[in-house]
């Protein structure tokens, strides 16, 4: 049997899948970790058959039967993350890719193969995917509006409508029930790669596609690239022919490390938000921050706004790492307005709520203690601190 066989016979908790998705066929081969499969081809001596199972995958996209073909067509390692991702969101299916935003890219040119070049946008999303809608360079085409109207700026050409909850970085949350409703049949795609699985689920709440940065809170250690889409069957095939096509393949190491990362996940994820809580509540006592942003449903993100110079916070931590990124067991700090949202318009980004003061913290691992006295430190080295 093969890594997408489902052999349960009853549901199982998150915490469960988690740790067993994906996995299920090991005890059987004997097996007990998951195997890394590294080839790029595979030797087959039925080239009729191969033909026939090339033809099915022009057609639909849907995975090949039988053994595998070639790397960029499928990965058995991969597909293993893959049938993992799908059963933590409730979907039918997930394709993995090299990056986020080769996995966004892929969605833009699903939809715009199908003459569905626009897109509706609710402001903050990730500095890039902000970028790639605005810019255009998918051939693609933005409307940008608030959650209350989204159906009003929707077209004939409309392809999708995008939203990330919560939002990077300003943690700000949408109603997405509200808005899968109000998309009608246009796709609704949710960025959840701040919530992960664990927090939230948008497929149960309308949404038909779950992008992941996959980098982040999926792989959990910084040492994994990645991106994933999570969707029905139907928009997965269509998926698979653009990978297969542009080549924005997922390596199989870097699957077998996300496999591995969610085996800890749901314990990560509330172990980090417990700590990211704490740390909120604290901040938001210290005169010396203007404003604290920590979303309803929790997390592992905390954004805050200080009355001083955020650089010098930045340039003050010494536990705490200064870099992009985010969802690693280490904790980070960086300052959006310099780095993950630069390339958004200033203008843009301000009016999003990504102001000049704000400062973005990915909460890890470590203990609360340790991290308090690291930014209570760095606090008090900015310039005009004394003044609060």
């Amino acid at each position: 049997m093969g890594a997408h066989d489902d052999v349960r016979t009853a549901p199982r908790a998150l915490a469960t899948e988690a740790v067993h998705a994906g996995r299920d066929d090991l005890a059987r081969q004997g097996l007990h970790a998951p195997p890394i499969d590294l080839s790029t081809t595979y030797p087959s001596y039925d080239s009729r058959g191969e033909a026939a199972r090339i033809d099915a995958f022009a057609a639909t996209g849907a995975e090949p039967d039988g053994p595998p073909v070639y790397g960029r067509l499928g990965n058995p390692t991969v597909a293993r993350f893959e049938t993992a991702l799908a059963r933590l969101e409730g979907t039918e299916a997930a394709v993995a890719f090299a990056s986020g935003m080769a996995a966004l890219s892929a969605v833009l040119l699903v939809r715009g193969s199908m003459g569905l070049r626009h897109a509706v946008a609710v402001r903050p999303l990730y500095g890039c995917s902000d970028h790639l809608l605005t810019a255009g360079l998918l051939g693609s085409e933005v409307t940008w509006t608030d959650p209350a109207g989204v159906a009003d700026a929707l077209r004939p050409d409309t392809g999708l409508v995008m939203v990330e909850s919560p939002a990077n970085p300003t943690l700000a949350e949408v109603d997405l029930r509200a808005v899968a409703h109000a998309c009608g049949s246009v796709p609704l795609l949710v960025d959840n790669t701040f919530a992960t699985p664990v927090l939230q689920r948008p497929a149960e709440q309308g949404a038909r596609l779950v992008l992941h940065s996959a980098t982040k809170y999926l792989g959990g250690h910084g040492d994994v690239l990645a991106g994933v889409v999570a969707c029905d069957e139907e928009f997965a095939g269509r998926l698979r022919q653009v990978r297969f096509a542009t080549g924005g393949v997922l390596h199989p190491l870097a699957g077998y490390l996300l496999l591995r990362g969610l085996s800890t996940l749901p314990v990560r994820v509330r172990a980090a938000s417990a700590t990211a809580a704490e740390l909120a509540r604290r901040l938001a006592a210290d005169p010396r921050v203007a404003r604290v942003h920590y979303p309803r449903i929790g997390g592992a993100m905390v954004s805050f706004e200080v009355h001083g110079d955020p650089h010098e916070v930045i340039a003050g931590v010494r536990l705490i790492t200064p870099a992009v990124s985010l969802g690693s067991v280490d904790t980070l700090i960086q300052h959006p307005a310099s780095i993950s949202h630069r390339i958004v318009d200033a203008e843009d980004r301000r009016g999003a709520g990504v102001g000049d003061r704000l400062l973005r913290l990915s909460v890890g691992l470590e203990d609360v203690e340790d991290l308090w006295l690291d930014l209570a430190q760095a606090l008090r080295s900015e310039k005009g601190a004394g003044l609060y």
